[in-house]
């Protein structure tokens, strides 16, 4: 009897290092374009991405431009630039799914990839934001979502390897260093 309560006990030790082991991975996650479409991160193996929280009626909102120039200079095979939108910060958001498109797209001519509008803190966060700011779920770091326009660097392997503070420009010196960075 004693021998069967240590080999159970063994045996749920070993299930239990096992499952807490087994971090999401960036690339399990899909999401949904603004259009509605399903938008499969594994698709992003082997490239540089920026992940960033966006809003139509913000101070930073001008940082559109620079994102649309740094994917024009950089966005190919190797990088890429998602936005969410996210009404967390001053209902700076409101705007639904084609608002925001026909702004990003009148107002900055965005063609980086854009998803649909996303809780980025607070008890409705996406699973994709918990990643990213959940040492627990991505291994590297916690982090807080201070305001719009933060910005997340996730390398090729799909590691993430900094945070940019919402009022660092998206043309800072320190992005470009990793952008150039092999």
């Amino acid at each position: 009897m004693k021998t069967v309560k240590i080999l159970f006990l063994v045996k749920l030790m070993l299930l239990t290092s096992i499952g807490s082991s087994q971090k999401t991975s960036f690339y399990d996650f899909k999401v949904k374009t603004l259009e509605g479409q399903t938008f499969d991160f594994a698709s992003l193996k082997g490239k540089k991405v920026m992940i960033v929280n966006t809003a139509s009626k913000c101070g930073n909102t001008p940082q559109y431009k620079d994102l649309e120039e740094l994917f024009e200079k950089y966005g190919n095979d190797n990088f890429v630039i998602i936005g969410f939108p996210a009404n967390n910060f001053a209902n700076q958001e409101p705007g639904t799914a084609a608002e925001i498109r026909s702004f990003c797209t009148a107002s900055y001519g965005v063609t980086f990839p854009m998803m649909e509008k996303i809780s980025v803190k607070g008890d409705d966060m996406h699973p994709l934001y918990k990643w990213l700011t959940m040492k627990s779920e991505n291994g590297v770091l916690d982090s807080e979502v201070k305001w719009n326009f933060q910005k997340y660097l996730i390398d090729e392997k799909g590691k993430l390897v900094e945070v940019i503070a919402p009022k660092d420009k998206p043309t800072s010196e320190k992005i470009g260093a990793w952008l150039s960075t092999k």
